[in-house]
């Protein structure tokens, strides 16, 4: 199916030429067009416009209106105040576009972007032999969210997954392993995420227990960092292992967030090993990185300590090792060079910025960065618990990612088990739309907000049926549903000749713009941008049902046109919750 053109960008157009005849000196001028609540639109960009040309702005919109034909799409259009101008839309344009939305099912009009590219997004960053905890959640949620996007607006997408799986701890943990060798033997076949997690839970307290108090394993444990890094194949058979297991444990987590993590898109930090010599070396023959006191280093203008001397990034210590910056590095070498991407999107916590800020830099300066292949940070804030500070346990540790999950769950099962009698939901619906609620509930709260803010996290409102929380888009899609199976012999079917009423035009209009919506979202990567226009939808669904009867509207063409218009708003939560990483289930 072809794109639909949105009613909004049919008006910019017309106001455009309309402009350009009135002021053939302007060049493109945009008329700033703004939905508004005086009239369907509102553009205001006649204002600067006549200043620069040194017009009356109310001339220049009443000329402006002479050169607008009134017709298909616009059906009233007059000049207000200092020269904004108002729009009104003809009923029948709403509803024609609506239809040709209607009969795309796919992609419901939505056009794909107009110079797609391929982008690297870096995210979900969990680390071996170690409990994720809500930390990783934003990663995780924003990154998913955006891949979505980008792949529906027809980007080429790479996902990637920089675990933690290198480094002097794994000295300790392979030692023990190798002195332990049956620490991490399954009972049976079939091993849980929780169990490979309690496993390596258990092997990495005694590891370290014995490496605080026996001074013989802990020489034993930093020799065995020497191998690992000069790789041994022993040693490196023994850490596999560690990585093997610490999947195990990834995948049961990534399934209960309902998300797609693919085994090939796991490229940890050992993956750029083999280019960490060569990252160096070029560094420093193109003059970008300098010795200093035995380390290679990069140094900034702006980068300065509390004593007022600057702060490298450090790309080799003086001992040989290298740091995170060698291996971030050498990613960005792989990913421009072999993966052909021309954005790079690291989707990392924001006290990490300053780190990312020195390295994408270091890259320019190498020439791996520059105007056609950028790097971008998409920074997120920390979560909250309801006291406003870090969430934390009672005892002052770090919330496993699991719990919080399992709770979320648990507390939507609850909500929908209320419900669940007046819809006639069998056992397992409960416990399936339980699932669906829950994690739709955690992400949504997540995704809903800034990337860059902070958020609190408090399970009672985000499962409450109140507010923008995702159950709230979740009933309004299954009340739709439930509509649409009571409509009995009604067929949705457009009826353009039937004039509108106001609850109509607003709902049709704001579904009009959900095209334009999804590739602005997706360009500037700010998913709570699609979760706000999703909010308001439910919420002008509400109005709509409030003041327009669906199945006892007057004449039967009401009555189908009404369907029309409820089917549509479902089919665009669908895509929209989709777009998100939330499922919509039929009946609540």
């Amino acid at each position: 199916m072809a794109s639909v053109t949105s009613l909004s960008d049919s008006v910019q157009q017309q106001l455009a030429t309309a402009l350009s005849a009135a002021l053939p000196d302007a060049g493109s001028a945009d008329p700033l067009l703004r939905r508004s609540d005086r009239a369907d639109f509102q553009a205001n960009g006649i204002l600067a416009l006549a200043k620069k040309a040194k017009a009356n702005p109310r001339e220049l919109a009443t000329q402006v209106v002479e050169q607008v034909r009134s017709g298909d799409v616009i059906k009233d259009i007059e000049v207000s105040g200092p020269g904004f101008l108002n729009i009104t839309i003809a009923d029948r344009a709403i509803t024609e576009n609506l239809a040709a939305r209607y009969a795309d099912s796919d992609r419901l009009g939505v056009p794909f972007a107009a110079h797609p590219g391929t982008t690297v997004i870096d995210y979900a960053q969990p680390n071996v032999a170690k409990e994720m905890h809500v930390g990783h959640l934003r990663s995780a949620v924003i990154g998913d969210a955006v891949v979505q996007l980008l792949e529906f607006t027809g980007e080429s997408v790479v996902r990637r997954h920089h675990i933690g799986d290198w480094g002097t701890q794994f000295g300790m943990l392979i030692q023990f392993l190798d002195e332990h060798p049956h620490e991490l033997d399954h009972k049976s076949a079939q091993v849980s995420g929780e169990e490979a997690m309690s496993n390596l839970d258990r092997l990495y307290k005694a590891a370290r227990k014995l490496f605080d108090s026996d001074e013989e394993f802990k020489t034993r444990a930093r020799r065995r960092v020497v191998d690992l890094q000069a790789g041994d194949p022993h040693t490196l058979a023994v850490w596999q292992k560690f990585v093997d297991e610490s999947k195990i444990y990834f995948f049961s987590v990534f399934e209960k967030l309902d998300m797609e993590i693919r085994d090939p898109d796991i490229v940890g930090e050992s993956g750029y090993n083999d280019m960490l010599a060569e990252t160096c070396r070029l560094l420093e023959e193109s003059g970008v990185a300098v010795r200093s006191e035995g380390a290679l280093c990069v140094f900034f203008e702006d980068v300065k300590g509390p004593d007022g001397n600057p702060v490298p990034l450090i790309v080799q210590k003086s001992d040989g090792g290298y740091g995170y910056a060698a291996t971030d590095l050498s990613a960005i070498r792989d990913r421009v060079f072999n993966l052909k991407a021309n954005s790079l999107l690291y989707v990392v916590d924001a006290r990490q910025a300053l780190h990312f800020r020195m390295v994408f830099e270091t890259a320019r300066r190498a020439g791996w960065l520059n105007d056609d292949v950028t790097a971008f940070q998409l920074a997120f804030g920390t979560v909250l618990g309801k006291d406003g500070k870090p969430f934390k346990t009672r005892e002052g540790e770090t919330v496993k990612l699991v719990d919080l999950l399992d709770e979320a769950v648990e507390r939507a099962t609850a909500v929908v088990r209320e419900k669940a009698e007046k819809v006639g939901l069998s056992e397992q619906e409960i416990v399936e739309n339980g699932r669906y609620v829950g994690i739709g509930a955690v992400k949504y709260a997540d995704l809903s907000t800034s990337a860059v803010r902070d958020y609190k996290f408090d399970l009672d409102q985000m499962v409450s049926l109140n507010g923008d929380t995702s159950v709230y888009l979740q009933y309004a899609y299954a009340r739709i549903k439930s509509i649409l199976r009571k409509a009995g012999e009604a067929r949705p079917t457009a009826h353009p000749e039937l004039a509108l009423a106001p609850a109509e035009r607003a709902l049709g209009l704001h579904l009009d713009q959900f095209g334009e919506t999804v590739l602005e979202v997706a360009a500037s990567h700010e998913p709570h941008k699609l979760a706000s226009y999703l909010y308001q939808l439910a919420s002008l669904l509400t109005t709509f049902y409030d003041q327009c009867p669906v199945l006892k509207a007057e004449t039967p063409e009401q009555v189908e046109n009404r369907l029309f218009l409820v089917d549509l708003t479902a089919r665009t939560l669908h895509k929209g919750m989709d777009l998100l990483g939330i499922r919509t289930p039929e009946r609540l």
